[in-house]
């Protein structure tokens, strides 16, 4: 099983790809990073969960 993310995490990761595109890569901790960077998240679990779901998008290319 797999897990369950919320539509608030897929919304804001997709929103992150399109208006900054080209900048996140398949880097886990470089995701994290540029996340803090461009999102007012507030939470550590957060921005983790948010990261995740970009870099495995990215990973994934479903959005590019």
């Amino acid at each position: 099983m797999g897990n369950i993310r919320t539509s608030f995490v897929k919304r804001i990761s997709r929103e992150l790809i399109e208006t900054h595109r080209g900048k996140f890569t398949t880097d886990f901790d470089e995701n994290k990073k540029l996340v803090e960077q461009y999102s007012t998240v507030s939470t550590k679990h957060l921005r983790n969960k948010i990261a995740g779901y970009v870099t495995r998008l990215i990973r994934n290319n479903a959005v590019l």
